[in-house]
């Protein structure tokens, strides 16, 4: 947390690294999972919509009172919306239909104006895309500074913190990390801070069995908010940025968030399910005494008006 930023925005970061107590089980790695649902908005986007209004504000990109435009799933749109209603910011939001009801909600209430795309077949190859084009648009007819969060450098240096937090918090060396792969800001951001410290860190990416791009097929629907978009993150090179990539299904990402929640309480979505299905695999392969670590990513608040804990 950095104490001299103004308002709630000196809540950001500082969040707790625990230990999976159950699910692990004898004969595996010991998990650690940094709970980002300590953030003020439940989320680790908080800490790459800061980055990213922080650092245009330094270079005068973005002027003060300067409107905000920036198409979002949710979380990212949630964070940017809290950000900008401390920094004096309004904000347009570009979303679709076949997200959380409860993040646009959030960003409603956190003074965001929040323009749907139809998207009922859950997200598809299609739907980040048109998102991407209407935020363009409002761009064009506005005047608004673009964050644009896929192509946004300023959000991994966000997520560096991560990180070094995850290096002092847990106890002894860390072997792998896994992360759901979305704009892949976190997923840098936190191993490129990993590898400072154990330079032969295993950097495993999470992606949907039902869109597993970066494993070479074809983009597909999916309900795994917050990543899975159909095409590989402009800013991640898979030849170099990461080491393995797990694909995990929505059924098994949904069943263990419910897991998570009921044996470790751990309460959280989608993606975090599938971040834990992954870091377990690889927990089982290492075997013990080593350590993987993960992310839970945000508040299961988010998701109570769908059908995961229904």
């Amino acid at each position: 947390m950095v104490r001299d930023r103004p308002g709630a925005l000196a809540a950001i970061g500082g969040t707790q690294a625990v230990r999976l107590e159950r699910l692990a089980g004898e004969g595996a790695a010991e998990v650690w999972v940094k709970v980002e649902s300590a953030n003020p908005t439940g989320s680790y986007k908080d800490r790459m919509a800061l980055a990213m209004i922080e650092a245009a504000r330094e270079r005068g990109a973005l002027k003060p009172g300067s409107t905000v435009v920036e198409y979002t799933g949710g979380s990212t749109g949630s964070s940017l919306a809290f950000v900008c209603s401390v920094l004096g910011h309004p904000l347009r939001i570009v979303s679709a239909t076949c997200f959380s009801p409860e993040k646009i909600k959030t960003m409603r209430a956190l003074g965001a104006q929040v323009e749907l795309i139809d998207s009922p077949g859950g997200i598809t190859p299609t739907t980040l895309p048109r998102m991407m084009a209407r935020a363009k648009e409002i761009e064009a007819e506005t005047g608004a500074f673009p964050t644009n969060q896929f192509r946004n450098t300023d959000m991994v240096g966000g997520y560096l913190a991560l990180g070094r937090e995850l290096v002092d918090q847990v106890p002894g060396r860390i072997d792998a990390y896994v992360g759901y792969v979305g704009t892949a800001g976190c997923f840098l951001g936190a191993t490129r801070a990993l590898r400072e410290r154990y330079p032969d860190l295993l950097r495993v990416a999470v992606e949907p069995e039902e869109s597993a791009v970066l494993s070479g097929r074809p983009a597909g629907s999916h309900r795994i908010e917050g990543g899975g978009v159909g095409f590989v993150p402009p800013l991640l090179d898979p030849a170099t940025d990461l080491d393995e990539v797990i694909s995990v299904s929505t059924a098994d990402a949904f069943s263990m968030a419910r897991l998570a929640a009921h044996e470790e309480g751990l309460w959280s979505g989608p993606s975090t399910g599938a971040n834990l299905v992954a870091a377990l695999a690889v927990a089982r392969r290492l075997g013990p005494g080593h350590r993987v670590a993960t992310v839970l990513v945000d508040s299961g608040l988010k998701y109570l008006d769908g059908d995961l804990y229904a």
